[in-house]
């Protein structure tokens, strides 16, 4: 088990000259923890388990070794396929690794639920490259034999604790049996016991284990405060906080209560949109 190191270079990691100065022009310099921990025996072809909090880097932990390794694809065959829990995550995630892949000329598709099909279909049949990927919808399209597995040689569980708790996990011990034996594995959790460790023990060679454990919150620059307000008095509380800044989050019990919320402050005069899990996927993008 490592502890995390003194903040690096992504070159002195060891990545290429090319896809550093692709995370140069976004801005990215200097590397996460997880990344100074991680980036050395991904890309040396090892195993990984990496426990780290969400937002602490973990998508170019692995996204730059995938990236190293992949070789061109043929149709409906890609080389490396990323696991992730919800739809969000999969277009973040593929978003992420895109630019590096355009870098080598690759491709990255996103494969969700709630989008086409049909397109996801064509760039499956094109040859991408990089799949990223919900459990449910990639055996939607391997049952269809609309993409082989048989090809990938790099694996990526993300969130697999998430995956777990949402009851993914049957889904994700189908899709890993479809799978080559020789293969890199890279699995990123926020813990890594109970029903993780199970995925650590079935699917993973002798793997390496870094974590990033803090006793610090990760951020420390947000105040906290109560009101106590009357239930009729808050939609006018909403809205006045609301109006005081640029963008606000309002979270709220239930997908009901989400329309609601929404639609009360917006008589208001505050411009804002319900999020939630009944929503067609265009509009949650």
């Amino acid at each position: 088990m490592a502890i995390a190191a003194n903040t690096q270079t992504f070159t002195s990691l060891g990545v290429a000259e090319d896809l550093a100065q692709v995370l140069t022009e976004q801005g990215i310099t200097h590397p996460f923890p997880i990344q100074n921990l991680a980036l050395p025996d991904a890309l040396a072809g090892k195993d990984i388990c990496g426990q780290a909090k969400t937002g602490s880097g973990k998508t170019l932990a692995f996204g730059l070794p995938l990236v190293e390794r992949l070789r061109d694809a043929r149709s409906k065959q890609p080389v490396a396929l990323v696991l992730v829990p919800t739809r969000e995550l999969c277009l973040q995630v593929a978003e992420a690794v895109e630019p590096l892949a355009a870098a080598r000329g690759h491709e990255v598709v996103a494969v969700y639920g709630g989008a086409p099909m049909g397109q996801q279909i064509d760039a499956l049949r094109d040859g991408a490259e990089v799949v990223v990927a919900t459990p449910g919808r990639l055996i939607d399209l391997v049952d269809r034999k609309a993409v082989s597995l048989r090809a990938v040689e790099t694996v990526v569980l993300d969130e697999a604790d998430e995956m777990a708790d949402l009851g993914f996990l049957p889904q994700v011990h189908y899709l890993l049996r479809g799978l080559e034996a020789e293969r890199q594995t890279m699995l990123f959790s926020a813990t890594l016991d109970g029903r993780v460790s199970q995925l650590v023990d079935l699917y993973m060679n002798d793997p390496v284990t870094h974590r990033v454990e803090s006793d610090t919150i990760t951020v420390d620059t947000s105040d906290h405060r109560f009101l106590e307000v009357h239930r009729m008095d808050k939609p006018k509380v909403v809205a006045r906080i609301a109006r005081s800044a640029n963008r606000v989050l309002v979270f709220v019990q239930t997908k009901r209560s989400c329309d609601r919320v929404a639609r009360d402050i917006t008589d208001l005069g505050v411009k804002a949109r319900a999020i939630h899990g009944d929503l067609p996927q265009k509009k949650r993008e």
